[in-house]
């Protein structure tokens, strides 16, 4: 595992990350694809982290899909997967479960295959009705098409007091025509019609770090994602380095404004951060400087001066910004000092 990183600034690396670190443990939605189809460059960057030795496991909080498909389908993208490449919040859920109840118990699935599929695996008996007899409430997220009845009969069990676990809470999931509700969402449809509060395992908790460490093995993992509050705090929690890249739900503004447990070690545009080092972010007086640029905070506001390439810029902001609000949240003007990077 690796040391926590000084969380004032971005990291650098003289070696390429896919060199750096033994396994990448990568998210899915908004990283290696949106929508079902591959992101640019994800396609190519991957088979060049493998061909150097990398190990790549897929880590997603979306449980609708069981492993099996999804590996299916990122080999239809070009990205050669074997369903034990693949972990899911599914798994992890189903897993917290089976340590709470005792085998052959039944749970009510308030969600997709994926689900249904886990919790068989942990000798869980998934049923359909709060009237099945259930001893405890499982939900994840059952694609744009559930049915709002699926709502109702987690209510009725929960009601009754039974357990209730979440896959995860991801409130959105990034899809081809934007941004749509995720299983966040229908949890809180939940939470409403209950006041009841789910036990959750997926990203960023410790039940889905646990679960991918022990799936995969992994000696010196670096976490890629695209979301902060659940990739990059994900790895905050499990201690260890994590790289941003900017193809999903995280914008530069947000990223600015990012608390400690939000930063990542390392940002980049997208999958073809793998491949490279990445540049050092130097302090100069109260300035920060990354490639041909400086930046600094003036009054309330944030000051980039010089030129180059434009993340190299946003670095130079981060540490700026990050040093300025200390462990609180950024409060800076940013918007003219990202204007000119067209990010």
């Amino acid at each position: 595992m690796s040391h926590q990183q000084d969380r004032s600034r971005p990291s650098g690396s003289s070696t390429a990350l896919s060199e750096a670190y033994d396994t990448a443990l990568l998210d899915l939605d908004g990283v290696v694809y949106a929508g079902g189809e591959a992101i640019g460059h994800a396609v190519e960057s991957l088979a060049g982290a493998r061909a150097g030795g990398m190990h790549l496991a897929y880590v997603t909080n979306n449980a609708l899909r069981t492993p099996d498909a999804v590996a299916e389908h990122l080999t239809e993208l070009g990205v050669p997967a074997e369903p034990s490449d693949v972990i899911t919040s599914a798994q992890a859920v189903a897993r917290l479960v089976a340590e709470q109840l005792p085998p052959g118990a039944r749970v009510l699935a308030i969600g997709g295959e994926g689900l249904r599929v886990a919790l068989r695996e942990r000798g869980l008996v998934p049923v359909e009705s709060a009237d099945d007899d259930p001893a405890a409430v499982a939900q994840g997220y059952g694609g744009p098409d559930m049915a709002w009845g699926r709502f109702a009969e987690a209510s009725y069990a929960i009601r009754r007091g039974l357990p209730w676990f979440a896959s995860n809470t991801d409130l959105t999931i990034p899809g081809a025509r934007g941004i749509a509700p995720g299983n966040g969402a229908a949890v809180e449809v939940v939470r409403i019609a209950t006041g009841a509060e789910p036990q959750v395992a997926g990203k960023p908790l410790p039940p889905m770090h646990r679960e991918t460490v022990l799936r995969t093995g992994a000696k010196r993992p670096i976490v890629v994602g695209d979301r902060l509050d659940t990739d990059i705090e994900g790895a905050f929690n499990g201690g260890v380095d994590s790289l941003l890249v900017l193809t999903g739900v995280t914008d530069a503004a947000q990223l600015l404004a990012a608390p400690p447990q939000h930063r990542p070690t390392y940002v980049d545009r997208d999958l073809r951060g793998l491949l490279t080092g990445q540049p050092e972010v130097t302090p100069a007086g109260d300035a920060y400087r990354c490639g041909g640029w400086t930046a600094s905070v003036r009054g309330d506001r944030l000051v980039l001066e010089g030129e180059g390439e434009a993340l190299d810029g946003l670095r130079a902001l981060c540490a700026a910004a990050w040093s300025f609000a200390g462990s609180g949240v950024c409060g800076l003007e940013t918007g003219k000092a990202l204007a000119g990077l067209g990010l």
